[in-house]
């Protein structure tokens, strides 16, 4: 699934609940889920690790429909590797 089309699945199946919640409250579930993410990649299973990424990636989708930006655009600075330094792989010291 394209990015863009992940972010409007997003937004049509938990947009009007996500901003009732708010920003500041989407911030402290994106952490919670982190949080799971890091403890899945630490002791979990595989199935356990991809539903956490999921997770982590659907609140960062939430949070960027929140504030009106597009995922597209913000991966796009990597398009071409390091944004930094333009290498690929990055020659950053």
């Amino acid at each position: 699934m394209e990015l863009s089309r992940f972010q409007q699945v997003i937004e049509q199946t938990y947009g009007e609940r996500d901003r009732a919640r708010g920003v500041p409250s989407t911030v402290a579930w994106l952490c919670e889920e982190v949080g799971e993410l890091a403890q899945a990649v630490r002791k979990g299973t595989p199935d356990r690790q991809l539903h956490e990424f999921g997770d982590v990636v659907a609140w960062v989708a939430s949070l960027a429909n929140q504030m009106g930006i597009s995922l597209e655009e913000a991966v796009n600075r990597y398009a071409n590797g390091c944004p930094r330094c333009g290498a690929l792989p990055c020659a950053c010291a």
